[in-house]
């Protein structure tokens, strides 16, 4: 089953590699190493096993991806949760965008808002803050040039400082290099 068959949801999704993966059984110890850096579940996910063939491109991968998505200082998860799950809606990739609604719900509780972007897009309406996020984002993810100063000053309006406009801004650069990643080497399916 294709993602165009099922949309954006936030249902768990799984991946589905187009390229063959590494077997872990005949995994180097330098891949182990790695795939044990980058995620939890990473011996088992297709996307770690198709990435891990360029074992030293997956490690950089993943410590910026780490530090960037769950590092401590700045942003909220909520808000780097909430600006990814923008720029999968709208790079059209749904198993991005269901992993982070999931994480936004898990630390904001606010279902209602995820489902609606999920749903009707990104132009769903939201609360002033959430509003002010997701319209930088995706301007940011579409054409980086087109997120002005104005839109700066509009998050640093809703109480950003420049510290969480940073993780915003990079929570995006990840997600518009992560989407189309992920979309070109396989496509999102049911479990």
């Amino acid at each position: 089953m294709s993602t165009h068959d099922f949309g954006f949801t936030m249902d768990t999704l799984e991946w589905k590699a187009w390229a063959p993966v590494l077997d872990v059984e005949k995994a180097t110890p330098d891949e182990i190493k790695v795939l044990e850096e980058s995620h939890p579940k990473a011996k088992v996910n297709p996307y770690y096993l198709l990435l891990v063939q360029e074992a030293e491109v997956l490690r950089q991968r993943s410590k910026l991806f780490n530090t960037i998505m769950y590092g401590p200082r700045g942003a909220s998860r909520a808000d780097r949760e909430l600006a990814a799950t923008a720029e999968s809606r709208v790079n059209g990739c749904p198993y991005c965008a269901s992993v982070h609604a999931q994480r936004f719900v898990q630390m904001k509780g606010d279902k209602d808002l995820m489902q609606r972007l999920l749903d009707d897009g990104v132009d769903t309406p939201m609360p002033s803050k959430q509003r002010a996020i997701v319209d930088y984002s995706v301007k940011l993810g579409a054409t980086p040039s087109a997120a002005t100063k104005e839109d700066v000053e509009r998050l640093r309006a809703e109480g950003l400082n420049d510290a969480e406009i940073l993780d915003i801004t990079l929570s995006v650069a990840m997600f518009a290099n992560a989407n189309r990643l992920m979309q070109t080497l396989g496509e999102a399916v049911r479990p």
